[in-house]
């Protein structure tokens, strides 16, 4: 009995160690077609800028801007001010903030409104109760009300580019472009090693793969923000829907299916706010994780379907399938041991293994592993020219990335499980210099996640992995274990810090209000 269970362990670790070499040497595709393409995605190689001093503006689009907003008390203002400086006609720029919040936020917006109108700017603040669809509903319930030909969408957490429009408007003159993507940038990269791994998985991102999937003619998706749509192209593909959590990547791909052709921009950049706190980042995460396998189980039968060609359907699949890496993951690690230890409790001699079996699996683990180093290695030699100094910090990005494997593999089987969950907003705080810290507004404050604990489980038993492989003298699993532990750990211990400290500011806050009212009493 023993020895069937280990034939369907080793069955599966071999299935799944297959699985991430895929994906693996898919990072090593996709730096081939950014090399190849890269000069296609910069914004003055088919169209010059609008020269706003000679065109009138009577001869350019009207453009809606769209600011979806919940509960964005610390950086509305700041989205405000930069959208303000967007180069376009004032009265040819319509500005809407959708406001779905409940809290102090909306009379904060209401009072920036009314003096800007004042001021002649086209700008309204419409203000939902009824926050049905969330993102999706709020984006839609919007361009019902303006008649805008192009619809420019930017969420609460960046700085719109003073040139984004007279950039890309031009792109739009090609009747079969739907939506124009450009680059996220970082306003709090070096605020800690959080946020500065987490500019190195976006600097990836949109350094190599937005423009390999548009330079290789390959679908692409829309990130959420920092791009513009044509109206059209949004009713051709259904209109903004929200049965799924990524509803920026579902409009994106059934736009797709529906015809229109996406273009993207890099030298195009819109500094954001990275999330400053694991809580924060790891439901940023698991939203993106869940709502893009939702997509896949909504999408992928209509891309089979579809008359597409092969190399455009595999890579939007595999697009859309990324985030099988963290279940994948966690499969790894957890057989990994029992593996480890099979001629313990079978039959099987692991020592009965060739050499060139056992050279063949660590290399097929290694090339899965050092794809993605290698990808985001790539990136930044590509943006920085102190990338040599920057990608010390390279570890520190597949820690954290291993890290949050168990929250995305509940993410990604509640997605496969169809099991519905709430809109999770990532809290933006104005996190901008190493001076900031976390505020302390009691509406904003994330519950501990649960998971920290089988997080921390998990952390200990990677150790416990690498341990018994060094005391049975199987030395090639030690250093990928003790990266994954110290993942886990980071994840776990981290975040269980990270809210007392919180809790802690708060109550010490509560604790001045309350003396301060016993004083003036």
């Amino acid at each position: 009995m023993t020895d069937i269970l280990a034939i369907l362990l080793i069955t599966v670790y071999s299935i799944d160690i297959i699985a991430l070499f895929v994906f693996g040497i898919h990072t090593y595709i996709m730096v081939y077609f950014y090399r190849k393409n890269r000069d296609y995605c910069y914004s003055n190689v088919d169209h010059e800028p609008i020269d706003l001093k000679r065109v009138k503006p009577a001869n350019l689009p009207d453009v809606t801007v769209q600011l979806p907003i919940f509960n964005e008390f610390y950086v509305v203002d700041r989205l405000i001010d930069a959208t303000l400086k967007i180069q376009w006609p004032k009265e040819k720029l319509h500005i809407q903030v959708l406001d779905d919040s409940t809290d102090e936020t909306k009379d904060k917006v209401s009072g920036i409104v009314r003096a800007l109108k004042a001021q002649g700017y086209r700008i309204e603040h419409l203000h939902r109760t009824d926050r049905t669809g969330h993102k999706a509903g709020a984006l839609k319930a919007g361009m019902e009300k303006s008649e805008s030909e192009f619809i420019a969408i930017f969420d609460a957490d960046f700085l719109p580019a003073p040139d984004i429009l007279i950039k890309t408007i031009p792109y739009f003159a090609e009747p079969d472009v739907g939506m124009v993507q450009t680059r996220w940038g970082h306003i709090n990269d070096d605020y800690s090693m959080l946020t500065m791994a987490q500019s190195f998985g976006i600097d990836g991102h949109f350094v190599v793969e937005q423009v390999a999937r548009n330079g290789g003619r390959m679908w692409m998706n829309f990130n959420g923000t920092a791009g513009i749509w044509r109206r059209q192209c949004i009713y051709d593909a259904g209109n903004w829907q929200a049965d799924t959590l990524t509803e920026d990547f579902d409009l994106s791909y059934r736009a797709e299916l529906a015809g229109w052709r996406f273009r993207y921009f890099t030298d195009i950049v819109n500094p954001a706010e990275l999330p400053s706190t694991i809580a924060s980042f790891k439901s940023q995460q698991f939203r993106w994780c869940k709502g893009s396998i939702q997509t896949a189980v909504k999408l992928v039968p209509r891309i089979l379907r579809s008359s597409f060609s092969k190399k455009i359907k595999a890579e939007a699949i595999t697009h859309l399938l990324n985030y099988s890496v963290h279940p994948l993951m966690v499969i790894n690690i957890l057989l990994s041991l029992p593996l480890l230890l099979v001629d313990r409790w079978t039959s099987f001699k692991l020592n009965s293994v060739s050499i060139a079996v056992l050279f063949f699996a660590a290399t097929v683990l290694s090339l899965s592993t050092l794809g993605p180093t290698f990808f985001y290695i790539y990136s930044q030699r590509e943006l920085y020219k102190n990338w040599k100094r920057r990608i010390i910090w390279i570890p520190i990005l597949m820690m954290i990335g291993t890290g949050i494997a168990i929250s995305n593999t509940k993410a990604f089987i509640e997605a496969l499980m169809g099991k519905k969950s709430a809109f999770m907003r990532t809290p933006k705080y104005r996190i901008e210099s190493k001076k900031d810290v976390v505020k302390e507004r009691a509406m904003y404050r994330q519950p501990l996640d649960t998971l920290v604990f089988s997080e921390l489980l998990m952390g200990i038993y990677g150790l416990v992995t690498a341990y018994f492989a060094w005391a049975y003298e199987k030395p090639f699993i030690i250093p990928f274990m003790l990266i994954y532990s110290a993942g886990f750990l980071y994840i776990s211990v981290g975040n269980i810090l990270e809210r007392m400290q919180i809790n802690a500011r708060f109550d010490m806050r509560l604790f001045q209000k309350k003396e301060e009212v016993v004083v003036h009493d």
